[in-house]
């Protein structure tokens, strides 16, 4: 937590071990001539909602926000590696993402509930473009120009999200999960 009280944090989905094995396996045959960092294996997650650096006073909040979206979401959401693909972000650099398909909606409909009950809060804004769900797995200063095939087109069972403390230090953010919830409220 910052010395002022404020915490930033984003909620998310969790991997399953399954899934975090076969991308960072495929991040090291894929990107390994890259010159951007690869994302660890522990920050690897499909965000639902950032939301910046906020109040510490306002984190259980925000966690009884995702728990209650969580109980509601269906006990598991298949999401499916589609394509690769490079983006600029708003600052310097950009991100390498694994953009997904939501199979069913259901990633969707969780996204949009979090973020609702966040902004009922007041401590979220919506995006002007619609969530895509992706999992970010390289980071570089400037486009590293690359298209390797998604090799795995199995589907990825996520059962649980988790809220996110994101500490800001030399080299990458570190990712911490504060609370996760269980999907479908088991």
């Amino acid at each position: 937590m910052a010395g002022d009280g404020r915490i930033r944090l984003f909620c998310a989905l969790q991997l399953p071990e399954s899934a975090l094995d076969e991308v960072c396996e495929w991040q090291e045959r894929a990107l390994a001539d890259a010159a951007g960092r690869l994302v660890p294996r522990r920050d690897l997650h499909v965000t639902l909602a950032f939301l910046g650096t906020r109040p510490a006073a306002e984190l259980a909040g925000i966690a009884e926000a995702l728990r209650a979206a969580s109980a509601a979401a269906p006990r598991e959401i298949e999401l499916r590696p589609l394509r690769y693909r490079e983006t600029r972000s708003r600052g310097p650099g950009g991100v390498g993402m694994i953009v997904l398909e939501d199979a069913s909606g259901a990633a969707t409909a969780l996204a949009e509930d979090v973020q609702g009950r966040l902004e009922a809060l007041g401590a979220y804004r919506r995006e002007r473009r619609p969530w895509l769900p992706h999992v970010t797995v390289l980071r570089f200063r400037s486009p590293e120009g690359l298209a390797p095939e998604v090799a795995n087109r199995c589907s990825i069972h996520v059962v649980r999200s988790a809220l996110y403390r994101s500490l800001l230090g030399h080299g990458s953010a570190r990712y911490d999960a504060l609370e996760t919830a269980a999907l479908g409220g088991t």
